[in-house]
């Protein structure tokens, strides 16, 4: 009922007011929300400045990254292990291989001796952890 009489209610108010009801709705539609006593929480933590202490990490879900070890960031997604029989082997991340964003080439470059190596009993995540690792130089 309020919104079928929408213009009677408009045209009343404005007689009663002497036309303020109008410049009012005018006067609000042109000034933006002001935050005036709002309290902003930024969530985000701060990003440490210090230059990255790399580490090699072989995730759960069969994800081999490169992390810092300050905070705990990835740094570079640098394969995958994949496959169950006869044995899962690791995949560098590539082009070739069906990674959307592949390796830098030196690092790509640096660790091609070690794609589609076994995971064994005798060769672990650990060793191909520390493999990677002295490939890459940070053992």
């Amino acid at each position: 009922m309020i919104s079928e009489n929408s213009q009677v209610i408009r045209k009343l108010a404005d007689q009663i007011s002497g036309g303020g009801y109008t410049a009012m709705q005018q006067q609000k539609a042109q000034k933006p929300p002001q935050p005036k006593g709002l309290i902003i929480h930024d969530l985000g933590g701060a990003r440490d400045t210090s230059d990255p202490e790399p580490y090699v990490k072989v995730s759960l879900n069969n994800r081999v990254v490169l992390a810092d070890k300050r905070s705990g960031r990835q740094l570079h997604l640098l394969g995958e292990i994949r496959g169950s029989f006869p044995a899962p082997r690791f995949v560098l991340a590539t082009a070739e291989n069906g990674f959307f964003s592949p390796l830098p080439e030196e690092v790509s470059g640096a660790l091609a001796e070690l794609d589609g190596t076994q995971i064994t009993r005798d060769f672990g995540e650990k060793q191909l952890a520390a493999g990677i690792a002295q490939h890459l130089g940070l053992s």
